[in-house]
């Protein structure tokens, strides 16, 4: 038996890196799981294949509409939804100066607007004891190098977001949190890139975190051992905001 069995959960940019850990973990856990994906759908079909009671779902994550019916299908396919992780993410940075408005709207767009409207569309459907976990980053906590502000700042919107919802959600037994990454060996930035040396140094432990370290911390918040966590905020990020 695990500790998600009859559950259902919706992972959105569940086709690689944090978000494929995410939806295994759930899966190991018991949940059915629906992950979303933009283009590749190679790749999601392949992480669906690996999960048991699992489907794909194109949705690109500026776009409400395919947020909104991303929803709706997980629920009829599901017959409910338990579950929302809100993980798709894009990294824009660069100097301050030569951010276009077209970059920083689509950062708002894919981190703060999409969490908000698919907390909006999954709230009808989840039951007492449904959660929201949104994936954030270290980066709305602590900024050590010039070139993130524009993301970082969407990132940080999502601490309010995740506050306020936690509020309005629950009188109905709703819980919302919100896990901050630090350096994870993804795709997005490999633990043997240019820049990890760098980006080690900045953590207390030396090292970067793997993508199921961030997914532990999911199903955690998921499980019953997050039935009284709310409106919080937790940093996987080998000590990097210490």
């Amino acid at each position: 038996m695990g500790q998600l069995d009859g559950r259902t959960a919706l992972v959105t940019g569940g086709s690689r890196g944090i978000g494929a850990a995410v939806a295994t973990r759930l899966a190991h856990d018991g949940a059915n799981v629906a992950i979303t994906y933009a283009s590749a759908r190679d790749r999601a079909d392949a992480v669906v294949a690996t999960l048991g009671n699992a489907i794909a779902i194109r949705a690109e994550a500026s776009d409400s509409a395919d947020l909104r019916a991303a929803v709706a299908e997980t629920v009829e396919t599901f017959g409910g939804l338990d579950i929302l992780v809100n993980n798709a993410g894009i990294a824009v940075w660069g100097p301050f100066e030569e951010t276009s408005d077209d970059d920083v709207d689509r950062l708002l767009a894919v981190h703060a607007r999409a969490a908000f409207v698919l907390a909006k569309a999954a709230s009808p459907h989840l039951p007492t004891g449904g959660r929201i976990i949104t994936i954030g980053s270290s980066l709305a906590e602590r900024v050590p190098v010039p070139g993130w502000a524009a993301y970082s700042m969407s990132k940080a919107a999502l601490v309010g977001l995740t506050k306020g919802l936690a509020r309005d959600l629950g009188p109905r037994g709703i819980t919302v949190n919100l896990v901050h990454p630090g350096s994870t060996d993804t795709e997005m930035n490999p633990a043997d890139g240019p820049d990890a040396a760098g980006e080690r140094a900045f953590t207390a432990l030396d090292r970067y975190c793997d993508p199921e370290d961030v997914a532990a911390m999911v199903a955690h918040l998921a499980g019953p051992g997050g039935h009284n966590i709310t409106g919080a905020a937790f940093l996987v990020d080998a000590g990097a905001v210490a």
